[in-house]
């Protein structure tokens, strides 16, 4: 079907209802509440893919508990700085949560927040040396200080009873715990954001609504080519920003978009499933988000976690991820995502990509194929009383790392996330995975600093950010007076206040 007739006018498009997106609409609509902002979704509604509760980890990404973020080398170093800028870009977050809720454009924090204590968890000699040497560096840090470490089995049995119920006293164990770890319930914090937006002038959101093209025009402005998949109809939308913050879909968007940018970026997807417990007499005894360490050759998004959950008010375990291979870039998209992602400017990247990541292919290949009684003997690894009755395997979302281009192997494979601007600042794309959703704000002050540079040094704008976000422009992992003054609030205002060990 071809388009025909004038184009719609907006100022901004915001592709992808998931946190990202809602997230730029909330600050750009708070900043200026004059721009005409349209939300486009493929699918029926917000939250539907990598936000929503059962598609994501929900855990407050802080680097309190995840042992990925402060990697370990040959020589036994071990390197916190990821830990403490992923703890720094989180507590932005927890900023503009806060001042959403104290302005009543949220609900009550525990609609989408629960308080859920962080622990690592290891055992044998090497890792409980890693996870005490860990701690020593961590808890140095004023970002860390409340980090508590313990060997003592009576004390871990008062944090993880589960986790250490009928366990051998032949191997040392460790543990370190933060009380005021978060679980965040991110569907629900996306779609409060949505309705939020929703409730304002200047704002529509579009769901089964496909973008088709989107081109450049001569004087900047760009042409985004859309679908009605409910009636067929084809039309566009001229707008002078476009961001393309929709998962796995935005990197053929990206492609499609032809800006220099973005040119050798592929991408590698990757599945995952959960392992769900909801037995109210179990679930009734754990109360933490308990971390552990990778396999050997896994991914870092494949961490073993044992986690209390808060989805739609309903209370549950999970555990995992289980990793597997997909050639799918969405949970709802199509096996042929991968090869159609593939082109004449990113084909040798993802070529050098590929061979260079052999085993790990492999691993996900071997993991997608293992059998339910092996998954149980993994949880069992966290929970030793486990019993197959009581956990049900579930579907988790669909993940697309990043692959760039690299001189020495042709490409390489990244797990964080990434944001490509063009040069002219009209078009972002928010590409990867962890932390994500966790250090959504972060992300997006960035989007705006690097897109709306002459708006974003307005003094209006500056004092904007500042009332919503207070340690805006100043460094909350340098200044601890500014860190603890920040985090008495949000811990206030998100009802996240720590509980007694």
């Amino acid at each position: 079907m071809r388009w025909r007739g004038l184009a719609e006018q907006a100022d901004v498009v915001l592709v992808g209802a998931g946190t990202m997106s809602a997230t730029l609409g909330v600050l750009l609509r708070s900043l200026d509440p004059s721009l005409n902002i349209m939300m486009v979704e493929s699918l029926d509604g917000p939250a539907r893919e990598s936000s929503d509760g059962w598609n994501n980890a929900g855990t407050g990404h802080a680097g309190y508990c995840e042992l990925n973020y402060t990697p370990q080398d040959q020589d036994g170093n071990i390197d916190i700085s990821k830990a403490v800028n992923i703890n720094a870009n989180f507590e932005i977050s927890l900023q503009l949560w806060s001042w959403l809720v104290e302005q009543g454009h949220l609900p009550e924090p525990e609609q989408f927040i629960n308080p859920t204590p962080h622990l690592s968890f290891v055992w044998g000699e090497k890792n409980v040396a890693f996870l005490k040497k860990r701690h020593e560096l961590l808890s140095q840090h004023h970002l860390f200080q409340d980090m508590v470490y313990s060997e003592d089995p009576e004390q871990l049995r008062q944090w993880m009873p589960l986790v250490m119920a009928e366990r051998s006293a032949d191997t040392p164990v460790a543990a370190t715990r933060v009380p005021y770890g978060a679980d965040v319930d991110f569907g629900a914090l996306t779609r409060h954001l949505v309705q939020y937006l929703d409730g304002q002038d200047h704002f529509e959101l579009r769901t089964h609504t496909k973008v088709r093209d989107l081109k450049q025009r001569d004087n900047g402005t760009w042409s985004v080519e859309l679908e009605d998949t409910h009636t067929d109809r084809v039309y566009r939308v001229r707008t002078r920003f476009v961001f393309l913050g929709a998962g796995g879909a935005a990197l053929p968007l990206l492609h499609k978009s032809g800006i220099p940018e973005g040119k050798g970026y592929g991408g590698f997807p990757v599945s995952g499933q959960w392992l769900v417990c909801r037995n109210p007499e179990v679930v009734a005894q754990h109360e933490a988000k308990v971390y552990g360490k990778a396999a050997v050759g896994a991914p870092p998004m494949s961490v073993p976690h044992l986690d209390t959950r808060i989805i739609g008010g309903e209370r549950s375990l999970l555990f995992g991820p289980f990793a597997g291979f997909t050639t799918k870039f969405l949970k709802s998209g199509s096996v042929t995502d991968l090869m159609k992602s593939m082109n004449v400017g990113n084909v040798k990247p993802m070529v050098g990509a590929g061979l260079d990541n052999m085993p790990l292919t492999v691993y996900l290949m071997r993991e997608a194929l293992q059998s339910q009684k092996s998954r149980m003997g993994s949880l069992r690894d966290y929970y030793p009383q486990a019993r197959s009755d009581d956990w049900e395997l579930a579907q988790a979302g669909q993940r697309v790392q990043i692959i760039k281009q690299d001189p020495k192997k042709g490409g390489k494979l990244e797990f964080g996330t990434e944001i490509i601007v063009s040069e002219d600042g009209s078009l972002a794309a928010l590409l990867g995975a962890s932390p994500g959703a966790s250090t959504a704000v972060r992300a997006m002050l960035d989007v705006i600093e690097r897109c709306f540079p002459k708006r974003q040094k307005n003094p209006d704008w500056k004092e904007r950010i500042g009332e919503m976000i207070p340690s805006y422009g100043r460094s909350l992992a340098d200044d601890p007076q500014l860190a603890r003054a920040v985090r008495a609030r949000t811990l206030s205002a998100l009802r996240l206040r720590r509980r007694p060990a």
